[in-house]
This record gives C-alpha cells, structure tokens and sequence, in this order.
C-alpha cells in the first residue's frame, strides 16, 4: 500500500522542496528545526478567500510533482518484486492531483458528511470549520463518486469497509489483464 499522506510528509522533508514553500510562504510556516507546520501552512492554505484558494495552488505546484514521482518510483519498486497482486494507491486529493492516471482502477471510500465529520473531530481534533474548509479544496464527494470504478460504502466499521475493499481488489486481480 503507498500511503498518500505519508508521501506527502517525505516530500515536506526536502530541502528544494522546503526552500520553494519558504520563499512562498515565509518563515512563519516553518519551526525552529526548520521543518513545515503544517498547521500553520494548512490556515493560509484552506478556505474560500481567494488567496487561499491562490496559497493551495502555488503549494500544490510545488509539492504535487515530487509526490508524483514518489508514487510512481514506488508503484515501479512493487512491479519490481512481482510479489504484489496489486498496489494500491491511498491518496484523499488522487483526482484533484491527476494522479488516478497511475491507477488501473479507482475504489472510492464514501461515507456521510455527518460520519467524516464525527470521525475527523475524533481522530483528528478538526473544528467543523477545519473540516468545512478542507472539504471545500476537494472535489465533492458525489464528483468522486461519478469518477471511481468502485465505491466502498464506510459508514459502518472499519471491519464491514475492509471487507467491501477485499472484495473489490479481489475482483479486480481476477479480471486484469
């Protein structure tokens, strides 16, 4: 499995990358070991005010390539081994970021607004407005509903998801070409 969220972590561990998103975004997104807060840089990036919408995308330019790369450097190291059935990609922005390219299918995990809300508060600690304002950057679920080759249904337990999830990669390993 290649973990879109950790990809995105390595890539804020760069130093070209690191300078790039100082020179953007100035040193009040960076800590005294020089590393992104990411909280910091997630307040000038998410929400509706037009220089945030303008902050998302210069960060997008900068880090989407590198993370691209890292997939696609990763997804070859699997095909490498010939050991995996299948590879699969977990990346929240995958059609936001033209990255669902690299996938021979897209399984799309939907829940309620009213579940990913609880579950982020939860887990996360987001305010309502975090979660709002994060959700705005994002094509809207029902878009990525639209797009996907399979939806798993996650408003239950993790265990009831895992099993649809199971089943789809079962039936797609089956019926590659």
């Amino acid at each position: 499995m290649i973990d879109g969220d950790a990809a995105g972590h390595q890539v804020l561990q760069i130093l070209s990358i690191k300078q790039q998103i100082r020179k953007r975004f100035g040193d009040s997104v960076f800590n005294e070991q020089a590393d992104v807060v990411r909280a910091e840089l997630g307040r000038r990036i998410f929400g509706s005010a037009p220089e945030q919408s303008q902050a998302r995308a210069d960060l997008e330019e900068i880090v989407h390539p590198k993370i691209r790369e890292l997939f696609v450097e990763q997804i070859a190291d699997a095909r490498k081994g010939n050991n995996a059935d299948a590879v699969i990609l977990d990346a929240a922005v995958l059609f936001e970021a033209d990255w669902h390219d690299l996938c021979r299918r897209v399984v799309f995990v939907d829940a309620p607004r009213r579940v990913r809300l609880a579950r982020v508060i939860q887990t996360r600690g987001w305010t309502e407005r975090e979660f709002h304002d994060k959700e705005l950057s994002q094509l809207p679920p029902q878009d990525k509903c639209e797009r996907a080759d399979f939806i798993v249904d996650n408003s239950g337990t993790i265990d009831e998801a895992a099993a649809q999830l199971e089943q789809i990669v079962s039936q797609i390993i089956d019926h590659r070409s």
